[in-house]
């Protein structure tokens, strides 16, 4: 199947050799990729004024191997291009405006099934191996994935006694809390459509250094995987300007509950060490919510 990223250079060098019809076609989709993502052959047939048989022979022209290929090359396309009001507007056409909530956790749903389509559980396991042998574990996300980065980083610290959540407002400031990676070291990095060319800078970086990367992507088409030693991917999409990052959230889950497994004597120890921090420090107020809860008077 061919990238996404390529689409539009395929349809340039093949045009020249393009029948007149396929010739439509190629004019719409360079002018309106992001509409034609989500035509299907038939629909995009009628608006151009060629036969669904054209759009498949047009597909095939281009080195796909039919019409979904094609689409699906499109879509990768999109989720780098659109602009956020490009987004918002394109989302307009693709749910129901009238039932949104059940629209958007549909969707949601769809994103699950699609990343346990594509796991990878060799691949998992060896990223899994990785991060258990290192030193030193960073973990990079900035903007939307900053929340995924910071979800991980919590957890990982629990588990890991060196973990450094990069925390950054430019590039530098990356480079700078990055100075001491090594070999021994591991870097997650979290980017999704739109890829921030932060954190694929920082992965450069810390593959220039001999550092472990893991890469936590949507696609094989994503920037970050020509420096990742290891990919988990998850299906990401666009929700109006909004990053659907539930499947995503979901792989940082099976990661997190994974490492633990493999430092199972370590994670208890710190539980229960924890767990009497917490109560000598009256972390966690259950006691008097359950007075609340049972109408119990509160001392």
């Amino acid at each position: 199947m061919a990238q996404g990223n390529d689409v539009l250079k395929r349809i340039n060098e093949r045009y020249p050799h393009l029948s007149k019809g396929q010739k439509l076609l190629a004019n719409y989709i360079t002018e309106h990729y992001e509409k034609a993502v989500y035509l299907t052959a038939s629909k995009l047939g009628q608006i151009v004024g060629v036969s669904e048989s054209t759009v498949v022979r047009f597909a095939n022209e281009l080195g796909y191997d039919g019409y979904p290929s094609l689409q699906r090359a499109l879509e990768e396309l999109v989720k780098v291009r659109l602009t956020a009001l490009q987004r918002m507007e394109v989302s307009k056409g693709r749910m129901d405006q009238s039932h949104i909530l059940t629209s958007i956790l549909q969707a949601d749903m769809d994103n699950i099934k699609a990343t346990l389509e594509m796991a990878d559980e060799e691949g998992f396991k060896k990223a899994v191996d990785a991060i258990l042998r290192s030193r030193r574990i960073y973990i990079l996300g900035v903007r939307s994935c900053a929340s995924l980065a910071a979800f991980l980083g919590f957890y990982m610290n629990l588990l890991f006694d060196d973990v450094r959540l990069i925390h950054t407002n430019s590039v530098s400031e990356t480079f700078e809390q990055m100075l001491k990676i090594g070999a021994e070291d591991v870097v997650i990095g979290i980017s999704f459509p739109r890829y921030s060319k932060r954190t694929v800078r920082a992965m450069e970086f810390a593959k220039s250094r001999g550092a472990k990367v893991v890469a936590v992507t949507d696609s094989d088409v994503s920037p970050l995987i020509p420096f990742s030693d290891y990919t988990l991917k998850a299906r990401s999409d666009m929700v109006s300007f909004v990053d659907s990052l539930v499947a995503p959230l979901s792989l940082l889950n099976s990661l997190i509950v994974a490492l633990s497994i493999g430092r199972r004597d370590e994670i208890t120890h710190s539980l229960s060490s924890l767990e009497s921090i917490w109560k000598e420090y009256d972390v966690y107020d259950s006691e008097e919510r359950d007075d609340l809860v049972f109408g119990k008077p509160l001392p």
